[in-house]
């Protein structure tokens, strides 16, 4: 990450009295395990960055952070009780909990924005969403029973030009025709180091698709027994958040590093500055009510469009699926450069 600027000062001062703001607690640390949903990652580096720099301490918490893999279903161990926190990947997975009465609620939405793209190569000439419909759309089987049907209901996408997108760029590398699904905080990276050209990007939630993504869920008797508890991590979660987005973020990455060896310096570089050009994390709402905020507007205009569009029914009481009792307080905000 880029050097502190040279503000610091006064950065340091906000930061001290944020500190200094925060509980003193002399009792034993209480002890919390949070799941992620995919191994570890930038798109993760809030989380690591409290545990790494000691802000879960200072708000008396002993976090234990379990990354998630192709083979593990950390959703599952927080049903179970076995773990504290999940991290799910969008708003759709809380919807669904709600029409499958899984106990779960969503307690914040780190990602204002999904990351989700579609990706085209440079001479596709495409400008807008709607000029990938005669593409060749490599799309995963997740992606057809999700944004593919918002794409299908708002724009008229057909599923005829769709091929089966199996996490591979060479079907998309090989065919100049044609436009492929992916992270932005990711594949755009992958594929310009496997063919050498810059891929052009069409961020769906700028289009439209609205769905809050990366978001913090417990389950329903935390809320009711542990509120503080609750309050506590995810206060120092979005300090964490801020740290690993503007500040100084090597301790988290050094983390993310020991527990995937695979995930190099300059992806990490690469994602953090994607989200932060994107406004993935801190964006919209986050301005004022600080990262993880949510909203019933933004819920509902959602929840709409996915009624629409054939994914959800339109009697679910989607509002089961959130509460706003932990958000929206403006916590770590002035950690935010005044121009990011």
């Amino acid at each position: 990450m880029r050097p502190i600027h040279p503000r610091r000062a006064l950065t340091g001062a906000l930061v001290a009295a944020s500190l200094a703001a925060l509980p003193v607690r002399a009792e034993t640390l209480d002890k919390v395990t949070f799941g992620t949903n995919w191994v570890a990652e930038a798109e993760h580096g809030g989380f690591f960055q409290a545990v790494a720099d000691g802000t879960y301490k200072r708000y008396g918490l002993d976090v234990t952070i379990v990354p998630g893999g192709p083979n593990e279903n950390n959703r599952m161990l927080l049903i179970a009780g076995k773990i504290d926190f999940f991290m799910a990947a969008n708003t759709l997975m809380s919807f669904d909990a709600v029409a499958n009465n899984v106990p779960v609620v969503t307690i914040a939405a780190v990602f204002q924005k999904d990351p989700q793209v579609m990706l085209t190569q440079p001479d596709a000439k495409v400008a807008r969403i709607e000029d990938l419909k005669p593409l060749t759309l490599f799309v995963s089987k997740e992606g057809m029973t999700s944004y593919f049907q918002w794409l299908k209901s708002e724009y008229g996408f057909s599923e005829k030009n769709v091929r089966p997108y199996n996490f591979n760029p060479q079907p998309f590398i090989a065919n100049p025709k044609s436009a492929m699904q992916g992270y932005v905080t990711s594949e755009p990276f992958a594929v310009e180091k496997a063919a050498g050209f810059k891929p052009n990007v069409l961020l769906l939630a700028d289009y439209g698709f609205n769905t809050y993504s990366t978001l913090i869920e417990t389950r329903r008797d935390v809320v009711e027994k542990k509120p503080d508890l609750v309050q506590r991590f995810v206060d120092a979660s979005m300090i964490g958040w801020y740290n690993y987005i503007y500040r100084d973020n090597s301790a988290g990455n050094a983390m993310i590093k020991k527990l995937n060896p695979e995930m190099t310096d300059e992806l990490l570089a690469y994602s953090v500055g994607k989200m932060k050009e994107y406004g993935i994390v801190d964006s919209g709402e986050s301005l004022k009510n600080g990262i993880g905020a949510m909203s019933d507007d933004r819920y509902t205009s959602f929840f709409n469009k996915m009624v629409k569009a054939g994914v959800v029914k339109p009697d679910l009481d989607f509002r089961r699926s959130y509460t706003l009792r932990f958000v929206n307080k403006g916590v770590g905000v002035e950690l935010r450069p005044s121009k990011p």
